[in-house]
């Protein structure tokens, strides 16, 4: 029988010392940092990743159990399963997957967790479907469920679908945490790697107002000269 214990055991045969000792200062564990506490084996992301291919048929009570685990590769582990199986399954379980993903959004509590899976599931999920919750995200007080609300537009952008993307950047465009301005202007960028015109627009209306971080994001595809302009607020 597969147990969250067995995947867990699993993941810290992968572990290595050094890497342990680095991820609490690079995912900002200290008091008073986002990631206050998180605790780490030190597994890298492609042996996570072989992990949850390998274990890519745990149930849902297995998901829910990783996932609720204090370690930082446990969390990040059990959505590495929930995107596999996500891709693979029908419409129906899919909704399945994305309720369950939003009703314990808490727990995907760093940027890699969020990054690694918002796109690839609340994007997909809602492709062609409304987008209103997105907007319930951006709108919280939570700065997970806001990080999520922006990068799940990636999988719109793919499809050059920049609408929500440019809304929910307006929306975050004056939050206070430095993990959104570099989600916004990642996702900026994205945009503008597929129509530099709408970025371009976009920018002229809000670069004067943008945190100089989403700023340096959104314009680091620009040549030298165009992103000194924009620094400088000379566009």
């Amino acid at each position: 029988m597969l147990t969250a214990t067995k995947i867990k055991l699993n993941l810290k045969s992968y572990a290595d010392p050094e890497k342990a000792d680095f991820f609490p200062r690079f995912f900002k564990t200290g008091k008073g940092e986002y990631g206050e506490g998180d605790r780490f084996f030190g597994v890298t992301v492609p042996n996570q990743r072989k992990v949850a291919k390998q274990f890519k048929h745990a149930t849902q009570e297995v998901i829910t159990a990783l996932l609720y685990d204090s370690i930082h590769e446990c969390r990040l582990t059990s959505l590495f399963i929930l995107v596999e199986q996500f891709s693979k399954a029908n419409d129906k379980r899919r909704g399945e997957i994305y309720r369950f993903y939003l009703k314990h959004r808490r727990q995907i509590n760093n940027w890699d967790l969020v990054d690694s899976s918002a796109h690839k599931i609340v994007g997909a999920f809602l492709m062609n479907r409304p987008r209103t919750k997105l907007y319930q995200l951006a709108r919280s007080k939570h700065l997970w469920s806001q990080r999520i609300s922006i990068v799940a537009t990636y999988q719109f952008i793919r499809q050059n679908d920049f609408e929500d993307t440019l809304a929910i950047s307006e929306l975050l465009i004056e939050h206070e945490h430095d993990l959104i301005h570099k989600a916004v202007g990642w996702m900026l960028r994205e945009t503008g790697k597929r129509d530099v015109a709408i970025l371009k627009t976009f920018l002229t209306k809000h670069y004067h107002s943008m945190p100089r971080t989403m700023l340096r994001y959104a314009i680091e595809r620009f040549d030298q000269p165009t992103r000194s302009l924009y620094l400088k607020g000379e566009i």
